[in-house]
């Protein structure tokens, strides 16, 4: 059996993330995601959103890139697992077409984008390379696709944070990727490529996160679905010492939290 056969039989992953993702969407919205606007930022810059431009952005979140984008005069189309954050989505974005469902499967007709975007979506797919697959199927022939991932751990202060939960979780099952599984640029070009794009620029962003006191910083990591699912295994008060503990040596005097990070990003043509 190809590779290609072999990956429509690996399951979708849309119900079990949506659950997860959607359980503190609005505390996501308002002290996480919003971390992430230098990110959009950047991207939407290097690759010249504007008026007319037709952007898809895959695993959408609460919506805060795409409400960027339509800013911009884009016309935005989203897709995401978690009904719960697509909710806030909608009330921050109503002018964008926002979407639950699968990324593997796109809701979406041939050749309609010139932008494609996953800021830290695909490689979560339950199935990454057809999910890039999708994302260049739907992109326009001299469309781009931008791969977003968490940049080269090595010396980034938020990693002490972003693996903070592993020892109150279950072990991943052989082959799932880590957070920095796509942070190396050859494994990074690699993984377009085998989807069939061609890999162009890799840029960095830095994008750190602050917080105003402790327990803002505790709330805030402690939205994403997988200090959910930690809190399931293990329990919510084991999930918030381990994020206070992680973020300890990141205090400022005034009691405020700034943690440095960075996301790698990959720009590709279908």
């Amino acid at each position: 059996m190809n590779d290609a056969a072999t990956a429509t039989l690996k399951p979708r992953t849309s119900a079990a993330n949506g659950e997860l993702w959607g359980a503190r969407a609005r505390d996501w919205a308002e002290l996480q995601e919003s971390q992430f606007k230098p990110l959009y930022a950047a991207v939407f810059e290097r690759t010249g959103v504007k008026a007319g431009t037709r952007h898809l952005d895959v695993g959408c979140g609460s919506g805060l890139a795409a409400h960027m984008a339509a800013a911009l005069g884009a016309k935005v189309s989203a897709i995401d697992a978690s009904d719960g954050l697509l909710a806030v989505a909608r009330e921050r974005a109503p002018n964008v077409d926002f979407r639950q469902g699968d990324i593997e499967e796109l809701p979406f007709g041939d050749n309609e984008f010139d932008l494609v975007t996953g800021f830290n979506s695909f490689q979560y797919a339950g199935n990454p390379m057809v999910a890039l697959r999708e994302a260049k199927r739907v992109a326009k022939p001299n469309g781009r696709i931008v791969i977003v991932t968490w940049g080269e751990p090595q010396g980034m202060p938020a990693v002490a944070v972003i693996t903070a939960l592993k020892p109150l979780l279950p072990p991943p099952p052989p082959g799932a990727p880590g957070p920095f599984a796509l942070s190396d640029e050859k494994a990074l070009r690699q993984f377009a490529a085998n989807a069939g794009l061609t890999p162009l620029d890799v840029f960095d962003v830095d994008c750190p996160f602050s917080f105003k006191d402790e327990a803002t910083a505790v709330r805030g990591w402690g939205s994403s679905g997988v200090a959910v699912r930690a809190s399931q295994v293990a329990s919510e008060t084991a999930v918030s010492e381990a994020h206070a503990k992680a973020i300890a040596p990141f205090r400022r005097p005034d009691g405020s939290y700034h943690i440095g990070a960075s996301f790698r990003c990959l720009l590709a043509r279908p």
